[in-house]
């Protein structure tokens, strides 16, 4: 099973893993997408990372589709029907200090991706009219994260503070996108349970998203909440098999959507296993960790699966 010391089980190591991509798998928000990626912490969310530099990896697929008479604004017409596929390989560079701050271990990203992601639509209910095809293959924006990690016995704590530069490929007019077009900060914290004498885990992520207006479109979307969940069963010491899950509610109402559309808030919760195995490279300890989710209860988004594969090298600092 994995010590709680090792760089190790965090799928993000800062909630960067974030989802942002019109056309993605949208939760609401302006055209149905959210800056925060359901799913992207799963165990061992609130374990300090070893001090040092080290560098989670996140390759993540996913695919859904909205009903034919679910209306979200895309690239500036009101779309039906939203069918999205999206694939992108997260980096994410950490550095975790040797020191302490406010009693716990600090830690600081930055994460990027390159994707690509298509998308099509219909112009008009139930799939009658025109329909519409858009791809694109870029960069997606950058995500600082800022946490703070405490440990007592099989306790841990996480305190968290991210947010969305956009600066990722984005056109207002285009169906898919890999930036959101406007900045965001999102702050929580998560706990995570770990009995390393009987091998259970378990651990729980929240926090809540603030959204800046999009001065592309003058649109202003919804506060949001979001829960990832994590648990698992260490067969041994190097490999453990689990369950996941998440839901994900918007809160308050967007402001700038077309009047048709309401309120327009959004949620979703999806389910799933999950599996880890940590290996060595000469001295170094490699975690990786596959898992998968499919979703139920969408509104206001596109409906589908996703999956997620980890791998965090450490860089420095970590050796068997």
């Amino acid at each position: 099973m994995p010590a709680p010391g090792n760089t190790i089980a965090r799928p993000s190591v800062a909630g960067v893993l974030l989802l942002v991509l019109l056309g993605g798998p949208g939760l609401a928000d302006e055209g149905g997408v959210s800056f925060w990626l359901p799913g992207q912490y799963a165990s061992f969310a609130a374990l300090a990372p070893t001090p040092g530099f080290s560098l989670p990896m996140q390759t993540y697929y996913y695919s859904g589709s909205a009903g034919g008479s679910t209306p979200l604004a895309r690239g500036g017409t009101l779309d039906f029907g939203v069918d999205t596929d999206f694939a992108a390989e997260f980096l994410v560079p950490t550095w975790a200090p040797d020191t302490t701050f406010l009693g716990g271990r600090p830690a600081f990203s930055i994460a990027g991706f390159p994707g690509w992601n298509q998308t099509s639509a219909n112009l008009t209910a139930a799939g009658h009219g025109a329909s519409r095809t858009d791809s694109v293959t870029g960069f997606g924006d950058l995500y600082p994260t800022a946490q703070i990690f405490w440990n007592r016995g099989v306790n841990n704590w996480m305190a968290y503070v991210t947010g969305d530069v956009p600066v990722g490929d984005y056109d207002p007019h285009r169906l898919a996108n890999l930036g959101i077009g406007h900045g965001a900060i999102d702050a929580g914290g998560a706990y995570t349970y770990l009995d390393t004498a009987t091998g259970w885990e378990f651990s729980a992520t929240a926090g809540v998203t603030y959204n800046f207006v999009n001065p592309d479109t003058d649109y202003t979307s919804g506060i949001d909440s979001h829960l990832d969940l994590g648990l698992s069963k260490s067969l041994s010491d190097r490999f453990f098999v689990g369950l996941v899950g998440y839901a994900y509610v918007q809160l308050t109402p967007d402001d700038g959507q077309p009047a048709a559309l309401g309120d327009f808030e959004s949620q979703v919760f999806g389910i799933g296993p999950q599996i880890g195995y940590t290996f060595d490279v000469g001295s170094v300890p490699i975690y990786t960790n596959l898992r998968a989710y499919f979703e139920f209860g969408a509104k206001n988004r596109t409906q589908g699966g996703g999956g997620f594969l980890t791998i965090n090298i450490p860089l420095s600092g970590a050796r068997s």
